[in-house]
């Protein structure tokens, strides 16, 4: 596959270092939509190998049916997540967070298919068998994969990379270079490129594996929640990945580490008896008595892509574990860097623009995790260790601690940065981060636009400029608006929103006209939900100030709220839900 100039030196259109879930996602994709691109992945270790972070979000789901992978993916057993449930906010009850309701989920034979109720859960994955069934379904789609290959060195002439010298003093050149080196940050290194890490959310992350162990819950056929339980001075994953075999990890600030001069070993161990409920699940198990540490330091590579090179993957950014985002985060960016890479090839776009719309477009999907994971710790009351270390974070982060200036300060980013046309944060849908700012503050948060019922759209200052869309392979410039940082695109459900706003103000007219559209073009059974979307798109552009409210005293008032979203509710609540089923 690879054109040899000489000797020691092999020419591809792209390398790419690291043959984990980035290099592998990315490699997939650029053959599957251009079998004739010659792509060969560098990869240090020999597969398989162990690695943390098991636990995914729905949206890992969707991109392994495109690499079209979910079958093998699916053979492999790994369980089901149905969601988490946790032990955090203002006290120690226990509450969970569904991707979709366990009452509802069916028994139904696996391996299944990516169609119906799973599209709305994920996997617990054994990392040495996920990232291995993902290496080598990349080297069949036609990917020249090399393992046991180090980079030694990357070659640079000014901010162009010109070939990566292999340990063997082979040279591989390529039109376009991609680091998915991961944590090594290979090129980020290499160039110079600094980073942004914010100081207090520097943990450290220490694990074992675990075998004999009991799950807390089973759902149907191989489901199940992870479990994420508070310390007073961090917290507990328990994430199930088979059967009998489980993955439990603490993971606390790496200051209070040093403070208490224990081993990780005594630290870990000491969380785990100490925790009645993991003590229990573990109680006939036992570990492999080997404690693995890494640095859990949230940061952002700032910049991402140059003359012709990128990078993506958990080389680009990485968000604390607690939102378990991290895979969605890497295979997305490597799923919208293949499509960039893509397109600069087809050169019917600007290169520039597909680049500065990958960098920017991935440096703020991992600055909202981390920005959401500021609000997540700086809103513990269970860590009762590490109240100034909470503080801290609440200062640091500029966040005042009370609903709705905390629900202002997660909008700063705004909702439309994930998907085109609907209102999301990160993988969370609105309706879903709005019940988790709730949750933590005891307090049910109108939305906003119960408060009125006239609405006009306000554009006032607003820039016309494109945002990406990225789908089916091809990368789509869709119109609209900028201000101070905030982007309204002139799509989905946003555009709908528009179009009735342009015709009316009255409230009652736009969600009557919203639902009678929904309903002219979709079939029955979706209609509420989408409704729901759309009002939430609605409020979503009132948070960020597209659209001003008013209320008129001789109007009706604007209907309750369709909440739609994941199910947040005590674990008593759910349980309950569950009985009255019958499982």
């Amino acid at each position: 596959m690879a054109d040899a100039s000489d000797g020691n030196t092999s020419s591809y259109d792209v390398a790419v270092v690291g043959g984990g879930p980035s290099g592998a996602t990315l490699a997939t994709l650029l053959r599957k939509y251009n079998p004739d691109i010659r792509v060969v992945v560098l990869e240090r270790a020999r597969f398989p190998r162990e690695h943390v972070g098991e636990s995914q979000l729905p949206a890992v789901c969707a991109i392994l049916n495109e690499m079209e992978v979910w079958d093998k993916v699916e053979l492999a057993g790994f369980p089901i997540k149905l969601g988490a449930s946790l032990t955090w906010g203002s006290d120690d009850e226990s509450w969970d967070f569904d991707f979709y309701p366990p009452e509802e989920f069916r028994d139904e034979a696996r391996p299944a298919k990516y169609e119906g109720q799973r599209r709305h859960t994920s996997f617990q994955v054994d990392r040495a068998i996920y990232d291995q069934i993902l290496l080598d379904h990349a080297a069949e789609c036609g990917a020249e994969v090399r393992q046991e290959t180090g980079v030694r060195e990357v070659l640079i002439q000014g901010d162009r990379v010109v070939g990566l010298k292999l340990d063997n003093g082979e040279v591989v050149r390529a039109t376009h270079y991609v680091d998915a080196s991961g944590a090594v940050g290979l090129f980020r290194r290499a160039l110079g490129i600094a980073v942004d890490a914010p100081k207090e959310l520097r943990n450290i992350a220490m694990w074992d594996y675990w075998e004999n162990i009991e799950w807390a819950v089973k759902i149907g056929v191989g489901g199940t929640r992870v479990q994420v339980r508070s310390v007073p001075y961090g917290w507990i994953w328990f994430i199930p990945l088979s059967p009998t075999r489980a993955s439990i990890g603490l993971v606390c600030p790496a200051d209070y580490y040093t403070q208490t001069g224990l081993r990780p070993a005594e630290l870990y161990h000491k969380a785990i008896a100490g925790h009645e409920q993991i003590a229990h699940l573990t109680r006939n198990g036992h570990s492999e008595n080997n404690v693995r540490t890494v640095k859990d330091w949230s940061f952002v590579t700032e910049r991402l892509a140059g003359e012709n090179w990128y990078i993506c993957g958990e080389a680009a950014g990485f968000a604390d574990p607690i939102l378990a985002a991290g895979l969605t985060l890497h295979q997305g960016s490597a799923r919208d860097l293949a499509y960039t890479i893509l397109e600069i090839e087809r050169g019917e776009l600007d290169a520039d623009w597909l680049k500065h719309a990958y960098s920017t477009k991935t440096e703020r999907n991992v600055r909202q995790y981390i920005q959401f994971a500021q609000f997540w710790y700086a809103s513990n009351g269970c860590f009762t260790d590490l109240q100034s270390h909470c503080q801290s974070i609440a200062k640091e982060a500029g966040l005042t601690l009370s609903p709705g200036e905390a629900w202002r300060w997660l909008a700063q980013g705004g909702f439309a940065n994930q998907t085109v046309g609907s209102a999301q944060f990160g993988s969370f849908d609105f309706a879903s981060a709005k019940r988790l700012v709730e949750k933590f503050y005891n307090s049910d948060k109108p939305y906003k636009y119960e408060q009125f019922n006239v609405f006009k759209l306000n554009l006032i200052g607003a820039k016309r400029a494109v945002v990406p869309d990225y789908r089916e392979g091809r990368v789509y410039r869709v119109e609209c608006y900028t201000r101070e940082h905030k982007v309204l695109p002139i799509a989905g459900d946003y555009d709908n929103v528009m179009r009735v706003l342009k015709v009316s103000s009255d409230g009652q007219t736009i969600f009557t006209t919203l639902r009678r559209s929904l309903a002219a073009s979709r079939p029955s059974e979706v209609i509420d939900q989408e409704f729901s979307d759309h009002v939430h798109a609605l409020e979503a552009m009132l948070v960020d100030g597209w659209v001003k409210g008013k209320f008129d005293k001789r109007k009706p008032r604007s209907p309750s709220p369709i909440e739609g979203g994941r199910a947040i509710r005590s674990t008593t609540e759910g349980l309950k839900a569950m009985e009255k089923r019958g499982q």
